[in-house]
């Protein structure tokens, strides 16, 4: 089977063997965004065409293809959902080439506390990877996985009973390359320790995250917070608001991380601040998610 994990700037491709392993995987910066209208067939055939040549015939594929944006929209499944849900609720996808059958993975909604919705495309086929990880029979977990809107998903007997969504990653690039703050930092500066856990430290006082992003700019204007040591700092106080915000919410340690590993060991670096326990896993859990809905659809759901 071919797995792919198909995202919004970039496309990961994974050849998988009988029982889940991955036996050759891919990855292009050929997300949705860089495909054009009616061109998804020719750019799954350029990623994986040599793939269906040596025999693959089943694809499936999860992330933003299966939005409004992509190649054919997926509804949105409700939580609590787990990996049988998802398989039942695949949808079939026109592939003109009748050597391959392709399905899409849906993504999962739910609400928080308040009410407003939360949606989620592609994390859910890696919760699926990790819950085989964890195991489907741990009463309750906590998973975060980081990224450019990290997610903070609440697994209940092997199902996702609800998720939290932080715009973390969007709101540093966006401040650090578009705002006042940008003027004070050093682009070119490498990652900072001192600084980013400076940043969490400073995420633990009062005052809120607006008045602390200020902070920044006041700390850089007084000579207190050097251009190089800026960068770090702000990732630090955004993330740490993050987590201070999940914990409020309430996790089940220890919290499981996946996702790419700077960004992963960033996040584990804020939870030991907290005092969580922490567990990192494969960042890519998706490939495991993949086969597990796959070997659920069986032969006739294909």
């Amino acid at each position: 089977m071919i797995g792919v994990d198909w995202g919004t700037t970039s496309l990961r491709a994974y050849r998988l063997a009988p029982g889940g392993a991955v036996r050759e995987k891919r990855e292009a910066e050929r997300g949705i965004l860089a495909v054009p209208p009616g061109g998804f067939p020719a750019a799954l055939r350029q990623a994986v065409g040599d793939w269906i040549a040596a025999g693959e015939d089943r694809i499936l594929l999860c992330g933003m293809v299966g939005s409004r944006q992509g190649w054919v929209e997926a509804p949105y499944l409700a939580c609590p959902a787990g990996a049988a849900d998802l398989a039942a609720a695949t949808v079939p996808v026109p592939f003109a080439d009748a050597t391959a059958r392709v399905r899409l993975v849906p993504g999962l909604a739910a609400r928080d506390a308040a009410g407003v919705p939360e949606v989620m495309r592609g994390e859910e086929t890696k919760v699926v990877g990790l819950l085989a990880a964890i195991g489907e029979d741990a009463p309750e977990a906590t998973l975060c996985l980081p990224g450019t809107h990290c997610k903070w998903v609440r697994v209940r007997a092997g199902r996702v009973a609800g998720f939290a969504t932080a715009m973390t990653g969007e709101v540093f690039a966006a401040l650090s390359s578009h705002t006042i703050l940008a003027r004070t930092l050093d682009a070119e500066a490498p990652p900072h320790r001192g600084a980013f856990d400076r940043g969490l430290a400073r995420a633990r006082q009062k005052g809120g995250l607006l008045h602390h992003l200020f902070g920044v700019r006041a700390l850089a204007l007084t000579g207190e917070l050097p251009p190089g040591e800026g960068r770090s700092y702000l990732s630090g106080l955004l993330i740490g608001h993050e987590v201070a915000a999940a914990l409020e919410a309430g996790v089940a340690p220890p919290v499981h991380l996946a996702g790419a590993e700077p960004l992963v060991a960033l996040y584990a670096r804020a939870l030991d601040a907290f005092g969580i326990p922490h567990r990192s896993h494969d960042p890519d859990a998706a490939a495991r998610g993949l086969a597990l809905i796959g070997e659920r659809l069986g032969e006739t759901a294909w």
